[in-house]
């Protein structure tokens, strides 16, 4: 699930070599990388952009067979049917589902819709009046509203659950396993987590989250910042969860398209409510595009780029005082194996203790730096407070990060 770190010495600077080749070829493959040599593309954790592959396929798609699916049995509509059930599995295999005969995917516009589809299609009916949740309440807040309206359209029932707040650990911005053990009671029903934090950039150790908790609870995980960005292997005993959630427009696919993996093994078999209409077939098309692309690329490699990357500005920037890096603070620590530490994937977020975060993302555009500057969607009393976060993805060079530091530097 993480990135491999730096390798020592000599093998160290050949794999650099290597991976460098690697990713000058696959940035030529994004045209408006290209296309735009003075710019600097730095909010990939918001959306990233996109691969020749991709757009070419979606181009196929709607000049050779577009059509609806399920809804006709002419052959442009069973190849569009067939395309959409065709990606059903093809998700399946990308995430490495260890029982794909049991589980299910279903398509959403992304990790908000797709979180909201579970509260209310599946966790609604499952809860009890009495029963607990845990969530997070200083995660993105798609990962926080659902479980709390869900509470809400209960209690009108007559029906009170009552939701616990995940607990943080004060300093690295993990969960608190430890306090979280003692949360969990015969009640406790489910738990809503975050895979990789999407302001802090750090692994929320989710495997801590299911030895805490026991092995029945049913874990619902958000990984909008993981799927594309990493390696997402559910057939890794680490990774035991029932849900996971994620949008295709941060892996590289069209946006309006993201999906909802169920595992079916804890609670009911999680079945959508409802009538289905339409589903959005040229995202569908683009997500199968982009998993392919991404699976050919490496993620692992794609992990470890983006990583050295992180560490290529956090090394910098955290020796200059008029910043503050936000997040575990020993991350920072190259190598670090402090068992607080936790692993940067691709995120990295700070402060300039004098100039506002929506002046300094104005300043950085006028530069050639387009960064996310402000309250990044974090719930809770954290999103009062404006940061500036930088996310590179495989098509962002060293070079440009190096640039970016020159300019926050003249800034200290």
């Amino acid at each position: 699930m993480s990135a491999t770190g730096p390798l020592p010495g000599a093998e160290h600077e050949e794999n650099s070599g290597r991976d460098a080749d690697w990713q000058r070829e696959l940035r030529e493959q994004f045209p408006i990388v290209t296309a735009h040599p003075g710019s600097v593309y730095l909010d990939s954790a918001a959306t990233s952009q996109k691969p020749r592959a991709v757009l070419d396929a979606v181009q196929a798609y709607v000049t050779t067979s577009n059509a609806n699916a399920g809804r006709g049995t002419y052959p442009w509509a069973n190849r569009t049917t067939e395309l959409v059930e065709g990606t059903r599995e093809r998700v399946k295999e990308f995430l490495h589902d260890p029982e794909p005969d049991h589980s299910a995917v279903h398509f959403t516009s992304g990790t908000t819709e797709g979180l909201r589809t579970v509260a209310h299609d599946w966790l609604m009916p499952y809860l009890a009046d009495g029963d607990e949740i845990l969530v997070p309440f200083a995660d993105h807040r798609a990962n926080l509203d659902p479980w709390l309206e869900t509470r809400r359209l209960l209690a009108a029932r007559g029906v009170e659950v009552h939701v616990r707040a995940l607990p943080y650990q004060a300093v690295s911005g993990d969960y608190d396993h430890r306090a979280l053990g003692d949360l969990v009671g015969p009640r406790t029903r489910f738990v809503a987590a975050t895979h990789v934090h999407h302001v802090y950039g750090g692994d929320m150790n989710v495997h801590r989250i299911r030895a805490a908790v026991g092995p029945d609870v049913p874990i619902c995980l958000d990984a909008a910042q993981s799927v594309g960005h990493l390696p997402v292997d559910l057939a890794d005993p680490a990774l035991d969860v029932d849900f996971v959630v994620f949008s295709g427009h941060k892996a590289m696919a069209l946006p309006g398209t993201g999906a909802v993996w169920a595992r079916n093994t804890r609670g009911p078999a999680f079945r959508p409510a409802g009538w289905q209409g339409t589903p959005n077939t040229v995202g569908i098309v683009s997500l199968r595009a982009a998993l392919d692309w991404l699976e050919t690329a490496g993620l692992d490699r794609v992990a470890r780029w983006t990583a050295g990357l992180t560490t290529r500005l956090t090394d910098r920037l955290r020796n200059l005082d008029a910043y503050e890096i936000l997040g575990c603070p020993t991350s920072l620590a190259a190598g670090s194996a402090l068992p607080t530490a936790q692993r940067r994937h691709g995120i990295v977020t700070f402060r300039h203790h004098d100039i506002p975060s929506d002046d300094l993302g104005f300043i950085l555009y006028s530069h050639g730096f387009m960064v996310r500057a402000d309250s990044l969607c974090q719930a809770g009393a954290a999103e009062k407070d404006g940061s500036v976060r930088v996310s590179p993805h495989v098509y962002t060079t060293g070079e440009e990060i190096d640039r970016l530091f020159a300019v926050l530097a003249s800034l200290a």
